[in-house]
């Protein structure tokens, strides 16, 4: 019991120790680099094709894991703006729900996408300790999808010429930068983002197009630099 108890305090008095330099203050800029996961939670309208309508397929996106990046430069210790960056997410786009559909197209991947999602939020921090520092962000994103292509047995199926357009939306998240000395703090946190598009495309050399609400979560875990 007594070794516990000391044990317990030389914990507490690390921690109060810390606490007394670890804060974010005013003027901080704040790195942080590690894995970013954004998982889509898609809903997808069906395929509607010029002089045919509403065919009967749907399409999913999947998920992907990349190198993210944000900074944040405090405007107090509590108020923070914050930019999320990230290296080009890839999700391959799958046809859905074909067995019965008009035109008599298998299921299956269709093609592939790459997007970056740069988002800007302003956090706010609710520290419970001056080393554990959770907060609440909101902000809105802008999604830019580019290198857009059928996968080669889709275009052999007459599919051709997709396009995706790009979306505004707002996110928002809940964080927490665990401080492990004064410059250096690994952080967590899960975003939920409004992202949504429509793909344009050719089939049987007919106009095409699909409604998708992907509205990713988005996890990130990374180890932060206060400068």
């Amino acid at each position: 019991m007594r070794v516990f108890k000391i044990v317990l305090f030389s914990l507490a008095l690390t921690t109060s120790l810390m606490s007394a330099t670890n804060a974010h203050e005013a003027g901080d800029m704040i790195v942080r680099a590690g894995l970013t996961t954004v998982a889509p939670d898609e809903a997808s309208s069906n395929v509607t094709v010029q002089s045919v309508g509403n065919v009967g397929m749907g399409t999913s996106v999947n998920s992907n894991t990349q190198l993210g990046l944000n900074v944040v430069y405090m405007f107090s210790s509590n108020l923070g703006l914050e930019l999320l960056a990230a290296s080009p997410f890839t999700h391959d786009i799958t046809l859905n729900n074909t067995l019965d559909n008009e035109l008599g197209l298998g299921d299956g991947k269709l093609a592939e996408s790459k997007q970056l999602p740069p988002t800007l939020s302003l956090l706010y921090y609710f520290p419970i300790t001056e080393v554990i520092q959770p907060y609440l962000g909101v902000g809105l994103n802008y999604t830019v999808f580019f290198d857009e292509q059928f996968v080669d047995n889709r275009e052999a199926q007459s599919f051709n010429n997709l396009s995706l357009d790009e979306s505004f939306g707002i996110a928002a998240q809940i964080g927490m930068d665990y401080k492990l000395d004064q410059h250096w703090l690994i952080n967590a946190s899960l975003r939920y983002i409004d992202i949504d598009t429509e793909a344009n495309f050719d089939v049987l050399d007919l106009p095409a197009q699909v409604s998708v609400d992907i509205d990713p979560w988005v996890y990130s875990i990374m180890i932060g630099y206060t400068f």
